[in-house]
This record gives structure tokens, sequence and C-alpha cells, in this order.
């Protein structure tokens, strides 16, 4: 069930219940590929930096150890030790970004593993009893991703075939929840809207899923090497069109500014591996900009990552030391940048959420994007 509790302006402040617990959006869903955060971050310290959702993928864990395997132990949940939310993406991302090594159909999609070769068949129903065994909270619909650079007529094909294979898996979804063996018979499903840059495309599909009554609606395709303006642009077209009295999902997105300003557009739950993919190279977030360790300037500098910051790594260590870590190829260095970001990433939310509950969102949201930009 979600429920709004406040707006300000398009910002939506609102909590969404389910089987595994309440999720208080605007949320950013720590991302979690094979069931684990790169950088040797445990569930016990996913907890400690106030993270609400995981977010795990289809694909790799199909592959590596096996839906079944999972399954076997107990679900998600219980193989990785989270009491959580869980959001598992359908693998159609993944899939699709094996350009030369699938083809696609009316019933799905062939292509090999990028991790031995073998040849794997997935379709609409193959993604949603995959997620089934998994257990998660919120499974995603299994969707292609066409490229915005695609020839419009491919787009429409696309598209079309998209929102048929949704329809397919919402009647999959429905027959797994009804079994007896089935480990989260409260499974959710949520529904892509696809169409590249072309607005009318994204507006059609978003209004023909729309009528399918759907337990919330993602906005796929986006922050693929589109530009920013282009994504926002998106945004204010479709993000209208779907219901309002259900989450909305940006996938994929993104930096800070990012969604402070999809937020300012009424999107509610985010995702990306800018805060773990940056930490493990020791790029680190603050509210005055990204930090760059490998510079010399941080050498002798004994301040923590943030000022401020109640993170493990800001709490105990200097900026001088974790530069040290890594310069050293100590995992412990990637470990603490990993942490801070993903905990900066969570306190943005939890600020986010507090602004819209006072209605100073906009004030708040120009004050931190004047502010990261400004830089050390």
């Amino acid at each position: 069930m979600y429920k709004i509790i406040t707006t300000d302006g398009k910002a939506k402040r609102a909590e969404m219940t389910t089987v595994h617990g309440t999720i208080q959006t605007p949320v950013f869903m720590n991302v979690g590929t094979a069931a684990a955060i790169k950088g040797g971050v445990s569930t016990m310290d996913l907890k400690e930096i106030h993270t609400q959702v995981e977010l795990s993928n289809t694909y790799h864990l199909h592959l590596r150890p096996g839906d079944m395997v999972v399954k076997q132990l107990g679900g998600l949940h219980r193989f990785m030790n989270w009491d959580r939310p869980i959001l598992t993406d359908s693998g159609g991302f993944q899939v699709f970004s094996l350009a030369g090594m699938r083809k696609i159909k009316e019933e799905g999609v062939h292509f090999r593993s990028h991790i031995d070769g073998h040849k794997i068949f997935m379709g609409p129903e193959e993604s949603m009893q995959i997620q089934s065994n998994l257990g998660s909270t919120i499974a995603m619909a299994f969707d292609e991703c066409p490229s915005s650079v695609a020839e419009r007529s491919y787009i429409q094909q696309s598209v079309d075939r998209t929102a048929r294979w949704l329809e397919r898996c919402k009647k999959e979804m429905q027959r797994l929840n009804s079994l007896e063996d089935t480990i989260n018979k409260e499974q959710l499903l949520f529904g892509i809207n696809q169409g590249g840059i072309l607005e009318d495309v994204r507006i059609e599909h978003a209004q023909r899923i729309r009528e399918m009554d759907l337990d919330g609606y993602a906005v796929g395709g986006l922050a693929v090497g589109e530009s920013h303006e282009e994504m926002y642009r998106i945004l204010d077209a479709v993000v209208p069109q779907l219901p309002q009295d259900k989450p909305t999902y940006l996938m994929g997105v993104g930096t800070p500014a990012n969604i402070l300003e999809a937020v300012d557009r009424g999107v509610d739950f985010f995702d990306c591996v800018y805060p773990s993919r940056n930490g493990r190279h020791g790029h680190v977030y603050t509210k005055k900009g990204r930090l760059n360790l490998a510079n010399a300037k941080f050498q002798l500098d004994d301040k923590p990552l943030e000022e401020g910051c109640q993170c493990p790594a800001c709490q105990h260590y200097s900026r001088a030391y974790i530069r040290h870590l890594l310069k050293a190829g100590e995992m412990l260095g990637m470990r603490l940048c990993v942490l801070h970001n993903l905990y900066f990433y969570n306190n943005l939310m939890a600020e986010i959420r507090q602004a819209i509950d006072n209605h100073t969102y906009k004030e708040y949201k120009c004050n931190m994007l004047a502010s990261m930009e400004a830089g050390e």
C-alpha cells in the first residue's frame, strides 16, 4: 500500500507498506547486484547507514549462484541476511546491453551468458519465475531498453512489445503468487515506461500501462547517454501521465543533482551504482561537491571526509588515512569510501523527506545545488 503523506509542488512525501516493512519515500535503493554491495559492505553495515531498500539483479543471480539455489536456501532475504525490502530488476537492461550476444523475438530474448557463453532464454514468464524464486519484495517487469539514438520506428515497435510483455508479466505474477511453494506470495510488480527521448511515444506508453493497475511505475531507458536536460524534459512529460497514487521509480539515476531535480518532478524511487563505484575509486560525495582522494592535497589532511557526517568512516578516520589506504591498495580504503557515499545518499534522501514535510523543498534544492557546485 502506497500513501502520500504530503506534497510540496510536485515533490511527493509518501510511505509504502510492504510485507518486508514500510519504505519512506523519496528513497534511494542501495545497489547490491549479486546480493552484495561491492566494496566489502555487509547487510549489518547497510542497517548502520540507514538503508531502507536493497536492490539486486535478476540476470546476475540467475547465472550465479542460480535462482533455484537461492529458493532452496529460503529466498534472497534469508540468503543475504536482510529483513528489509528488496527490489529485483528484471534482467532486461543487462540482457539488452549484450547487444552482440542476443536475439529478440516476441516470445522473449535468446542470449549467451557473459560468464561462459552458454545459451539462455528469458522472456516475461521466465523473468517473473526467477524473481519469484528469489522472493524479492518488488519485482520489475521484463522490458526492452532501446537505445535513445535508435530509429523512431524501432523504438515504437520495441515499446509496443514491452507493453505486451507487461501484460504477460502481470498474468504470470498472479499465477506465481497463488502457488503453494512461493516464498513471497505478496510480491509486488512495477511496470516500466520506455520510449527513448521521444515524448509522444513515452506519453502514449505511460497512458497504456497506467490502465493496468500495477503496484508501481518506473521510467526506464534514461541516464544512458542523453543529456540531463533531455532527461528532465522526458520526466516533465511522462511523470504527470503516471498514477499519482502509486510510486514512481526513475531507474539507474543518478547524481545527487539528478535526484534533487527528479524529486521536484514527482519521482520517489531511485537507484544508481555511482556511490559504490565512485567510492571504490576514491571519489567521495560531500555537500560541497565530490572529492578525489588521489589528489596530493589530502596527504596531510586530518579532517574527516565531510565535517559533521555521522557515517562510520567520518566518525573514526581522516582523509589522509583513507587516502593512504587507497594508495596502498588496502581493501579498507574502498570499503570506507563506499560506506561514506552510501550514507551520504541515504542521508540526502532523509533531508529531502524532511524538506518536503516542512514545505521548504524548493529552497532546500536550490541551496544544495549551489553548495555542491561551489565545491571545496
